[in-house]
This record gives structure tokens, C-alpha cells and sequence, in this order.
């Protein structure tokens, strides 16, 4: 391939607090919308939050929050519900905003046998450290393997390609912040150099 042909985007998908599409999202933008949600002290105590910190000055009770994320449409992917259970929610939605990108390219894996990389990354499983290792009745119930794969931030890329038919470069990214961004930049050299024809890029 020639390394100045230029590349093509020809899907994307995303998920942000107060948007569940890529247009939610710039009507946002746009309209200077303000997407991070502020709790109350009384949500705050519902949500178990220790009273000592709710007190302390340097608390900022505010965060961005993902709507729906717990509805995560496990048969589809031909995953179980119990292993979807122990799924990190990073994974589900990335696994969401893959397949919706997939379609707004209008692309159909198992129709199609040119190559596609999947470059993709998450943060470590707070799901696993702030749920899961909670409730060990659970954790006997699954395995500490079936839960090990489903939170380690190592096996993204490859569930990903697997659950879609994917055919390609399957790479995990972990760069902190820059993640997305060095994703792409992968993805990008992969498809200049032949790797694969399509790529998944994202985190």
C-alpha cells in the first residue's frame, strides 16, 4: 500500500455521560450542555458513601455517568447471563460500540473476509475491586478464571474480534490517558502497512 493513500473513517459509535450517540453527544457540544451529574448528600448516603468523606471539603460530589450501561444485550453476543454478570461494564460497551460501529459503516463481518484489527484499551476493572471480589458466593458460583477473563483489561481486543468474526491484528493498548488517541495511531500504521484492510480503534 502507499503510505500516503489516505485513510478512510467510515463508522464510528460512542458512548459519553449524557449522550448515547456520536449526534447526542455534539448537540451537547454544541449547545453547551452540561453532562456531568451532581448528587445530593442524600443520594450520596443511599449509595453507601462514608459519611466522613461526604463532610470533607476537598470532596467533589459530581461525576460523568454512562445511562444504561447495565443493559447489555448478552445473547447477542452469544455470552451467557451469568458470564455477563461478571463482564466488566468497559468491555460491554466497548463490544456495543464495536458491533454499532460495524454497522454504521455499514459492514457485515460474516459476510466479508478482508482483514480487520481491533486496537483497543480500558482502565483496570473497578467493577471487579468495587463489586466483585464483594460477593464471593458469586465468585465461587463463576471461578476465579471465568472472572478473570472477564475483567482483565488484557483480553478486550481479542473477545472483541472473537464475539464479532473478526480476522486480523487483536491489540490490546495501554498508554493511561492517550489511550484512544494511540489506538487510532495503531490502527492507522496497521492499515498503511497492509496488516488488515479495516480497523476497530478505540477505547
Amino acid at each position: 500500500m502507499n503510505r500516503m493513500e489516505p485513510i478512510a473513517i467510515i463508522g464510528m459509535a460512542g458512548r459519553f455521560p449524557g449522550a448515547a450517540t456520536l449526534d447526542e453527544f455534539w448537540r451537547n457540544l454544541r449547545d453547551g450542555v452540561e453532562s456531568i451529574t451532581r448528587f445530593t448528600e442524600e443520594e450520596l448516603v443511599r449509595a453507601g458513601v462514608d459519611a466522613a468523606l461526604i463532610r470533607n471539603p476537598n470532596y467533589v460530589p459530581a461525576r460523568g455517568i454512562i445511562a444504561d450501561a447495565d443493559l447489555f444485550p448478552a445473547a447477542f453476543f452469544g455470552i451467557n447471563p451469568r458470564e455477563a454478570e461478571v463482564l466488566d461494564p468497559q468491555h460491554r460497551l466497548f463490544l456495543e460500540c464495536a458491533w454499532e460501529a460495524i454497522e454504521n459503516a455499514g459492514y457485515d463481518p460474516d459476510r466479508q473476509s478482508r482483514p480487520t484489527g481491533v486496537f483497543a484499551g480500558t482502565t483496570m476493572s473497578t467493577y471487579l475491586l468495587s463489586n466483585l471480589l464483594a460477593n464471593p458466593e458469586l465468585l465461587r458460583t463463576v471461578g476465579a478464571y471465568q472472572t478473570m477473563l472477564g475483567n482483565d483489561k488484557d483480553y478486550l481486543a481479542t473477545r472483541v474480534s472473537y464475539k464479532l468474526n473478526l480476522h486480523g491484528p487483536s491489540v490490546v493498548v495501554q498508554t493511561a490517558c492517550s489511550t484512544s488517541l494511540v489506538a487510532v495511531h495503531f490502527a492507522c500504521q496497521a492499515l498503511l502497512t497492509g496488516q488488515c484492510d479495516h480497523a476497530l480503534a478505540g477505547g
